[in-house]
Parts: structure tokens; C-alpha cells; sequence
């Protein structure tokens, strides 16, 4: 089969696309034959040697989409439609950038769709993601005002639609003005241009602050969103966009308001249900909700991809379609 394999910590040509063995079934793993999947922002940092524990050569990818090959269990039919996500994926164990990926079980969710393979690479942990850091992390109600700072980010762009058809007041950001109408087309209720700070220009529309902060950015902006939170507000660092995992310096009894609310969100495959993704690729299936897909690469060009994202030319979800 064909596999895009990271052989060492680098920059994006250390990716090879080669031919190497089909994985060999085992009891507790089901063989996935691989149709799509999406590129994620920490599969870049994997590849440049800063995810812990992670060897050289590995096949990365926390997620996939594609049929069961073979499930030694018969949990899962021959031909049956499945999603595999997270869960060392990519990391620990060979992941999703080849023709046929071998994952534990218990991170394979099952669904059924007509929608293209391309759409579907780009759902697992984008919708995860996003589900997790609003309703687990942010508990978001309707009525509520929500910043997500990197609104462009796919990401960024699925948050806000979900938020809005839950009733809240969304603010998104984006460094670049020529993407102020891609967000107010998405539903953003206000945009901001991002210039590093921007406290001042948010407290014009909400002197008080607003109720919760989804950061994307990371830890660039992360202090500038604490101070855009109200009384009692909660900011959750989802995404590192800015592409730095820590920060030079952080006081939290300075730098946290007083009585202000600061979590992350890092989900796993077991903060995801069956249920709810079927459900969600139901309200795709229906138009209730349109996915922000950027491009679509192929095996063979995930190289690339990597230099694309890391490039950050992206407006919305990368994926592979094999």
C-alpha cells in the first residue's frame, strides 16, 4: 500500500510517499481502508519533532474516514462506513496518511452517508473539536456572547455556526479585512480585525466584556483574551494557530481577571458518540449546516499540504482524499 511517512523531525519534505507492507490484523484493531482525511494543526508540530514520544519513521494522522477492510471481531461489517479519531492515532501507532490504517476499536465510530469522501475527511475531529470546546468546555447557553479568536480557521468557522444556532451573540476575528465577509456570510454577528490586541476595539461593542472566549490562536493572544472576558467569564485555549505551545512569561493572579475562568480543551475519541456524529452528518446532509472545506490534496501531495497549512494560506479545512 501506499503510505506518506514522516521518516524523521523536519520540515515538510521529510514526508515521503512510498509503498510499504499492509498492516497485519490483531485482536482489539480494525483495518480501515482509508478514503479521506483532514490535515490538523498539531500533526504539524508532530512532524517537526515536538509531540512527546513520538519515533521516527511514523505514518501520522489523528483521524480518518473509510470502510472496514476487516474487523476480526465482526463488531463491524466488511464495506461498513467508519470514522477513526485520536487516541495516540498518528502518534504512538501508525495513523491515517496511507491507503489502509490499523486502529484500535475503540476509536472507530460507524455512520452512513451519501456525502463525498472529501466532505467526510473533513468532519471527525473538527466536529469533536468544536462540539467539545463549546458545550463541554465553554458550556455555552443561548442568549450568551462568544469571541472566537480565529474566526477563519475551520475551526473558527464551524464554532460560529453552531453557536449561532444556539442563540448566541458571536464576535470572530481575523487578521486579514479582505475575510471580514467570508465571516459575516458564516453568521458572525461583528468581526474584528486581529492585530495582536484587540481588548480596546472589543469593549466598544461590549463595554462589559463577553461571556466566553473560544481561543484559537493560542498563546500569542491568549492574555489579550483574558482581559475581553466579563465578570465570571471563561476563556478555553483550544487551538494554537500561532504556532507556540508556551509562553515566556504568565503571572495567573495578574493576568487571570479576578473571578475569571481560564481551561483548555485537548479531546479525545472518548469525548465523541456515535450518536452525535451521525447526527451532525445528518444536519450536513440537509444543509443545516455547511462545512468550510479549503482544499483538497492527495496521497501523494501531503508534503504540500503540510507547507500549505504551515504556511498558513488556509481558509478553512485541509483534507487528503485518497
Amino acid at each position: 500500500m501506499k503510505a506518506a511517512i514522516t521518516t524523521k523531525a523536519g520540515a515538510p519534505e521529510v514526508i515521503i510517499v512510498q509503498e510499504v507492507p499492509k498492516p497485519e490484523v490483531k485482536p482489539g484493531w480494525v483495518l480501515i481502508k482509508v478514503k479521506a482525511f483532514g490535515l490538523n494543526r498539531s500533526e504539524l508540530f508532530t512532524r517537526r519533532g515536538d509531540s512527546p514520544g513520538v519515533q521516527f519513521p511514523r505514518i501520522q494522522g489523528i483521524e480518518c474516514v473509510g470502510i472496514i477492510e476487516h474487523d476480526p471481531s465482526n463488531t463491524y461489517r466488511q464495506g461498513q462506513q467508519v470514522a477513526a479519531i485520536m487516541g495516540d492515532m498518528g502518534r504512538m501507532f501508525d495513523g491515517g496518511y496511507a491507503e489502509y490504517s490499523l486502529v484500535p476499536l475503540e476509536i472507530v465510530f460507524p455512520f452512513h452517508s451519501t456525502l463525498p469522501w472529501d466532505t467526510l475527511g473533513a468532519i471527525p475531529e473538527m466536529f469533536q473539536t468544536v462540539s467539545g470546546s463549546l458545550n463541554q468546555a465553554l458550556e455555552i447557553q443561548s442568549g450568551e456572547t462568544l469571541l472566537i479568536r480565529g474566526g477563519t480557521s475551520s475551526i473558527g468557522m464551524l464554532a460560529c455556526q453552531l453557536a449561532k444556532a444556539k442563540g448566541l451573540t458571536v464576535v470572530s476575528t481575523t487578521r486579514n479585512p479582505a475575510k471580514t465577509q467570508s465571516l459575516i456570510d458564516n453568521g458572525a454577528d461583528h468581526v474584528i480585525i486581529d492585530n495582536g490586541s484587540i481588548k480596546d476595539q472589543l469593549r466598544v461593542i461590549f463595554p462589559e466584556g463577553v461571556n466566553k472566549v473560544l481561543e484559537l490562536i493560542g498563546t500569542r493572544t491568549l492574555k489579550d483574551s483574558l482581559q475581553c472576558i466579563s465578570l465570571k467569564g471563561t476563556v478555553c485555549m483550544t487551538g494554537i494557530l500561532g504556532n507556540e505551545w508556551t509562553m515566556n512569561e504568565f503571572t495567573p493572579m495578574g493576568d487571570i481577571p479576578s473571578l475569571g475562568r481560564l481551561t483548555v480543551y485537548m479531546g479525545e475519541s472518548k469525548n465523541l458518540s456515535k450518536e452525535l456524529l451521525q447526527e451532525f452528518i445528518d444536519e450536513i446532509e440537509k444543509g443545516t449546516i455547511q462545512l468550510n472545506i479549503d482544499i483538497v490534496f492527495t496521497l501523494e501531495e501531503v508534503p504540500k499540504a503540510h507547507q500549505y497549512m504551515e504556511d498558513n494560506k488556509a481558509k478553512g479545512k485541509v483534507v487528503v482524499k485518497i
